[in-house]
C-alpha cells in the first residue's frame, strides 16, 4: 500500500495506490497553505482507500523542483510517516510525473515540454520523450525565464502552469497544469516495480536548483571581520 504526497506545484494532495489500482486522491489548490491542508489530505486520501496509517508499506513524495516552503513541508512529512511507521521513503522528480500524466493523454506529443511557475518570472522545466504511454526525461530539470530558454525547448508543447503564465514565450497544450498525487503514485508503483524507463527513484531530498530567498545572517563577529 503506497502513500504519496506531493507540495511541489499549487496543488497540495496526497494518494494511495495498492500496486494495481490508484485506490484514492485528494487534493486542495492553495499556493500559500501546504502546512495547513496536507495532513488533512492526508488522513483524507486514507479514509477514502479504506485504511489507515498502519497499513501503508512505503511512501512515495515528489521532491520537485519547486518553491523551497512547498517542496519542505512534504518532504518532512513524508519523512516523519516514514520514520512512525518504520517504512521506506522515495522521492521522484515532481515533473516527470506531470510528463507521466501528461502521456497518458492519446494526443500526447512524442516530444513534450513540462513547465512549472518557479516565481521571480521564471520556470522550472524538462524536456521529455513520451512513447507508448510513457514519459522518459531526456533534458532538466532546470531553472530559467521562460524567454531565455532556447529555441528548440520553446517550440515544443508544454504543459503545466509555465504556459499560461508565459504564452509569448511557451507553446500550451491541454494537459496537466500541476502535478497530480494520484500520477506521483502510479509513477512511483511502476518505478518500485521497475516497469518501464520513464523514472528514476531519488533520496527524498528537497530538489532545489537555486538557494531559498531568506538565508540565515552571518554571526556579528563574522560581519565584523
Amino acid at each position: 500500500m503506497l502513500l504519496a504526497i506531493d507540495t511541489s506545484t499549487s496543488l497540495v494532495g496526497a494518494a494511495v495506490h495498492d500496486g494495481d489500482v490508484l485506490r484514492s486522491e485528494v487534493a486542495r489548490e492553495d499556493v500559500r497553505r501546504h502546512g495547513e491542508l496536507l495532513a488533512p489530505a492526508v488522513q483524507a486520501a486514507l479514509g477514502e482507500a479504506g485504511c489507515s496509517r498502519r497499513d501503508v508499506t512505503v511512501v512515495a513524495v515528489g521532491v520537485g523542483p519547486g518553491p523551497f516552503t512547498g517542496l519542505r513541508v512534504g518532504v518532512v512529512t513524508a519523512l516523519v510517516l516514514g520514520h512512525v511507521l518504520g517504512v521506506p521513503v522515495h522521492g521522484l522528480c515532481s515533473l516527470d510525473a506531470m510528463a507521466a500524466d501528461a502521456a497518458t493523454s492519446a494526443s500526447a506529443p512524442a516530444d513534450l515540454l513540462v513547465a512549472t511557475d518557479a516565481r521571480r518570472k521564471e520556470v522550472y522545466w524538462a524536456r521529455y520523450a513520451v512513447s507508448g504511454g510513457l514519459a522518459r526525461r531526456v533534458q532538466g530539470p532546470g531553472v530559467a525565464r521562460a524567454t531565455d530558454l532556447p529555441e528548440d525547448l520553446r517550440g515544443l508543447p508544454a504543459v503545466g502552469r509555465g504556459p499560461d503564465l508565459y504564452p509569448e514565450a511557451l507553446h500550451g497544450i491541454p494537459g496537466p497544469r500541476d502535478v497530480r498525487p494520484g500520477a506521483l503514485a502510479s509513477l512511483a508503483v511502476r518505478a518500485l516495480a521497475g516497469h518501464g524507463p520513464d523514472t528514476v527513484l531519488l533520496p527524498p531530498e528537497p530538489l532545489y536548483l537555486r538557494r531559498p530567498d531568506a538565508v540565515a545572517a552571518a554571526p556579528a563577529g563574522a560581519r565584523a571581520r
